[in-house]
């Protein structure tokens, strides 16, 4: 995962690899369950979410990191791509010894049950919440080619919030320290 470069057809000022971005998937998935968990009175699995959102992209290991505007060009891409993601999520835990493989499988694959369901939409925000963070750390460096994929991912992270409470909660309080410097953090 760690040579899998994201953001590939655009310039960015520090590149970000899939390893670092689903470490990121991870803690901000775990946060959104935690925030659901203490504020809201859900029982959401916290650490769940943040295997889920550790392993969320490692189809990619096999696939590459196929660029957003390219994966949603049109439904049919979509779907296709979709299929693609799924037939390499079955390669890589076709590689397990068999007695592990159930217990992954868990992770890759939904079990239909109520809480896994939303567990997935947490980790997708986070996923949308990494990817604007990139964008606000690129424009932050001055970057301006990160411009329009802020402002399409600011909507579709907004859209989730107004169906997640845990998604607004983390954009109100801990989306606005991001870019800030240790030393402005610990004042």
């Amino acid at each position: 995962m760690k040579y899998i470069d994201r953001w590939a057809l655009m310039r960015s000022s520090r590149p970000e690899n899939l390893s670092e971005h689903s470490l990121d998937v991870a803690i901000i998935s775990h946060a959104l369950a935690t925030i659901g968990n203490v504020r809201y009175g859900k029982d959401l699995d916290a650490e769940k979410a943040a295997l889920i959102g550790l392993f969320h992209d490692s189809s990619e290991i096999i696939t590459g990191d196929m660029p957003t505007p390219v994966k949603y060009a049109n439904g049919r891409i979509r779907d296709a791509y979709k299929d693609v993601e799924a037939k390499a999520e079955d390669e890589l835990l076709d590689t397990l010894p068999d007695d592990l493989r159930p217990v992954y499988a868990r992770v890759f694959h939904p079990d239909g049950s109520d809480e896994d369901r939303y567990l997935r939409r947490l980790v997708k925000a986070a996923d949308k919440i990494s990817a604007l963070i990139k964008c606000v750390d690129e424009a932050q460096a001055g970057n301006t080619e990160f411009a329009n994929a802020e402002a399409s991912t600011r909507k579709t992270v907004d859209e989730m919030a107004a169906e997640l409470p845990e998604v607004q909660d983390f954009l109100e309080e801990f989306l606005p320290p991001y870019g800030s410097t240790l030393d402005e953090l610990l004042r």
